[in-house]
């Protein structure tokens, strides 16, 4: 359902006429996309060992999106530099293969959110006139996972404050009007994830994540 309303909002601004970007002070936005994260290694405090194969399915219900608040520092002087939080709803999925080195275990994921909170740094490239306009951030904050897991001793389902999160991205906005735009990025996150798990067990793995997304926001 987000997905679609996001659709919706994206092509709906596509049909306003351009105007050039400005300093505004403050924008909301929200966005979805592709995201993918890479092998980690897993370990728990009772001994198990692996690397899990992980599988995003960005577009596999529950979505991959997410949603910002920017507030750029205009009032200051400074109107090329921002101060956002952002949250994203990402996620991952164990793959087969995983499941081959674990004998017994059958469900390992993170996805009714391996969720992202971070407060971030931005520098965004303006020049006068200029519709579309280039940014940069760097930011942390922290992961809290919809951790999943069943194994033979027993079964893991809920949300957990998971360890520390760094994020970083890149990205060009388009202005539409004064106050609509639309942007592409890429996203990544660093979390350092260390959870609860039957038995009395700790897991432990870290999952970088990459995502390129596309999104809309509202400037007021």
């Amino acid at each position: 359902m987000r997905a679609i309303a996001l659709s919706a909002a994206f092509l709906a601004t596509s049909m306003v006429t351009v105007s050039p970007a400005h300093a505004e002070d403050v924008q909301l936005s929200v966005y979805g996309g592709y995201q993918t994260a890479p092998h980690s290694g897993v370990t728990t405090s009772d001994g198990t060992h692996f690397t899990a194969g992980w599988d995003g399915k960005s577009f596999a219900n529950p979505p991959y999106y997410g949603a910002r608040a920017t507030w750029w520092l205009g009032s200051f002087g400074e109107p090329d530099v921002g101060l956002s939080i952002d949250f994203t709803h990402a996620k991952v999925y164990a793959g087969g293969d995983t499941f081959a080195k674990t004998p017994g275990w059958t469900h390992f994921e993170f996805t009714d959110g391996l969720n992202l909170l971070t407060l971030n740094a931005l520098y965004r490239f303006t020049e006068p006139g200029r519709a579309w306009t280039p940014y940069v951030g760097l930011g942390a904050g922290i992961n809290i996972p919809h951790v999943e897991v069943t194994r033979p001793s027993g079964r893991t389902f809920g949300y957990q404050v998971g360890g520390a999160t760094l994020q970083a991205q890149a990205g060009v906005t388009y202005a539409i009007t004064d106050n609509w735009s639309v942007f592409t990025e890429y996203k990544g996150n660093y979390s350092w994830v260390n959870v609860d798990i039957d038995s009395g067990a700790k897991l432990k793995t870290n999952i970088l994540t990459n995502a390129v997304n596309v999104g809309v926001s509202y400037h007021f």
